[in-house]
């Protein structure tokens, strides 16, 4: 029985040992990050700079480009430098969006005195370019999440269809079975209406795409408890956020009870994860009016019709615009700016 007992204890002690060397192994392995490039209006709707924040926050993602999109591109720039500065992201490139004409939005006087020469990390004035090199040269398929309408990715795909072979698309476009407000009723949705012609150019390449429609994004906002926990957030990119909805809100007291829709968030979730809303795959055309209509004879995309929980997406996005920012990953030198 002794000679038992010491061949268990020598059998228990070996089993310690290999968890134990095994243990820093499993450790080590964290899960691998998705490369990805945002395209954003930012600086007219409030939601793209919620949906910045978010994306700066999430650990899912390795963010190699965030480019401004539908002209005022000197004021979008400007916005995302400052927001990127502020959560002490600036190895993140920016990129200046095509129609380089003068413009700005309700947020300028957040970047009022901001001068983007001094931003410490790349400005790529060519915008466009820097997204195709950054799919090109990317040694995995790089995810394209667009939140506002769609004239960059015309342009992109024009000089270089190749990208939509080596990147798929994450869109905050259309409005498939509801409208704005959860109307009955769809809506020709601002992000495809205003460039309805990029929207069909993109809506048609060879692309793996999904996107979130007013079914599921219009429905967003934060009240209550939740948006009290972001209102009063002493986190630097959280106050950033709120900062500029007060600037962008035409009655500054609503930025005292809860957010505008947040639209745009939605999209950063469904580059990463779709667990929280209900997923078909449906052929949906884009009509010159900027109508997304299902047509089976379109091409197939996945499309989040329905929420499953939505009230857990908007805990996960206080949990992420509140919480710490995401470290820069290691990284290869970013392309040469192009003039």
């Amino acid at each position: 029985m002794l000679q038992l007992n010491l061949h268990v204890v020598a059998a228990a002690g070996l089993a310690v040992a290999v968890l134990l060397t095994a243990a820093p192994t499993a450790r080590a392995a964290a899960p691998k990050r998705i490369p990805v490039i945002l395209d954003t209006d930012i600086g007219d709707d409030i939601d793209d700079t919620w949906a910045l924040a978010m994306m700066l926050k999430c650990p899912e993602l390795d963010v190699k480009l965030v480019v401004g999109d539908k002209g005022k591109s000197l004021y979008r720039a400007k916005l995302i430098a400052r927001l990127l500065e502020t959560a002490g992201r600036t190895d993140i490139p920016v990129g200046v969006g095509i129609d380089p004409k003068g413009g700005t939005g309700r947020q300028a006087k957040w970047v009022a005195k901001y001068d983007l020469g001094k931003y410490p990390g790349t400005v790529h004035k060519d915008g466009v370019g820097a997204m195709i090199d950054t799919i090109m040269k990317s040694p995995e398929p790089i995810t394209l999440i667009a939140v506002g309408p769609l004239p960059n990715i015309k342009v992109a795909l024009k000089r270089q269809p190749k990208i939509a072979e080596r990147a798929r698309f994450v869109g905050m476009h259309g409005s498939v079975r509801l409208g704005y407000g959860g109307n009955k009723k769809i809506s020709a949705e601002y992000n495809v209406r205003a460039d309805a012609k990029a929207a069909q150019a993109v809506f048609t390449a060879p692309w793996e795409m999904t996107i979130t429609p007013l079914d599921t994004c219009g429905l967003v906002h934060l009240r209550g408890r939740k948006y009290a926990a972001v209102r009063d957030s002493k986190d630097p990119v959280a106050r950033a956020v709120i900062e500029n909805y007060r600037h962008w809100a035409k009655n500054p007291k609503q930025a005292d009870s809860a957010s505008s829709t947040l639209f745009d968030t939605v999209a950063i979730y469904l580059a990463f994860a779709e667990s929280l809303v209900e997923i078909e795959t449906l052929g949906i055309r884009v009509n010159d009016e900027g109508y997304t209509l299902i047509d089976p004879a379109a091409k197939k995309m996945k499309v989040a019709t329905k929420w499953k929980d939505m009230g857990a997406f908007e805990d996960l996005l206080v949990r992420r615009v509140t919480g710490p920012t995401t470290k820069p990953t290691k990284r290869s030198p970013a392309p040469r700016p192009r003039e």
